[in-house]
């Protein structure tokens, strides 16, 4: 007789593309339904960057226990399983306090670390490691993707630091990284549900509407701040607009270039989000939501409670 593993627990995510307004939907959730959040955000892991990553508010904070949140120093390479690996402790101090946890943010390689846990990596040189950043760093993000479109086209959708990572793998150890994800990969915790959030065509509004308010609520002085002890190449300053405000902050461009500027990078950035959510989700496990539609709430009241996905 053979011991079955115990099913994965259930673990329900909020997730979309930036400025879709899932943290929003999201605390209103939690609001009713008495949670915790748990950030799946890339960017909101790292202390004092906070403006330019529409980081929740104090008050927010406040009204709902919050997780993920200013985890890492900037300087620290944070990573999909270092995330995964405190999930458990950030869900058992929820319940701990009388709340379940909901998952919110748009970082697919957070979710998929804890749905289709990260394999093993093998151990890769350091100094031929070194050697190639070297040679991939001034490469565009279009020719990054060249690149992986013919070393490993699963991979080719993704962005600059994933595209980085399945070059460097590829050249280093001969196999894809996509592959090596599927041969080695751990047993999942968790079956997570998933309510899409997707304002449809009005997003590229929303993100510019809300890239000029980050300006307007001091983002340039954030990022001057920052300047002053995080160092130019910390793995922080990586997060969506950052390189630009800093242009600005230094004189090179103007605050009408710098805005539309990082429009543009932010919406290439929720453009990738949206192929991923497309491409990689189990349709059985996901609900679509507008965060525009008069019944959101009962939608995802429905949703929280088991009903629409299996």
């Amino acid at each position: 007789m053979t011991d079955e593993a115990p099913a994965p627990a259930i673990l329900r995510v909020v997730c979309g593309p930036t400025a879709a307004g899932k943290s929003a939907l999201a605390m209103g959730l939690a609001e009713r339904h008495c949670l915790a959040i748990v950030s799946a955000d890339s960017r909101q892991v790292y202390r004092g960057f906070d403006i330019g990553t529409a980081k929740p508010d104090l008050a927010d904070r406040a009204r709902v226990p919050h997780y993920g949140i200013d985890v890492a120093e900037p300087t620290a390479r944070y990573s999909a399983a270092a995330w995964a690996g405190s999930l458990d402790g950030w869900i058992a101090d929820a319940r701990a306090g009388g709340r379940d946890a909901l998952v919110v943010g748009g970082t697919g390689f957070y979710l998929r670390a804890v749905s289709s846990p990260l394999f093993t990596e093998p151990p890769l040189d350091a100094d031929r490691r070194a050697a190639i950043a070297d040679v991939l760093a001034p490469l565009a993000v279009d020719t990054l993707r060249a690149w992986v479109m013919q070393l490993d086209p699963a991979r080719a959708h993704l962005g600059r630091t994933q595209l980085l990572r399945a070059v460097e793998v590829a050249l280093l150890t001969g196999r894809r990284l996509s592959e090596l994800q599927t041969e080695g990969a751990r047993t999942a915790r968790y079956s997570l549900r998933y309510l899409v959030v997707d304002p449809g065509p009005v997003l590229a509004e929303r993100i510019a509407t809300r890239t000029r308010a980050m300006f307007a609520e001091g983002w340039v002085d954030e990022v001057r701040a920052l300047q002053r002890t995080v160092p130019p190449d910390a793995p922080a300053w990586n997060a969506a607009g950052y390189q630009v405000v800093r242009q600005l902050a230094g004189g090179e461009i103007s605050e009408a270039q710098a805005v539309e500027r990082v429009v543009i990078e932010t919406r290439q950035y929720a453009k990738r989000q949206r192929t991923w959510f497309r491409h990689q989700l189990p349709a059985s496990h996901v609900v679509r939501i507008n965060p525009d539609d008069a019944r959101r709430d009962q939608i995802a009241d429905a949703w929280w409670q088991g009903e629409g996905a299996a």
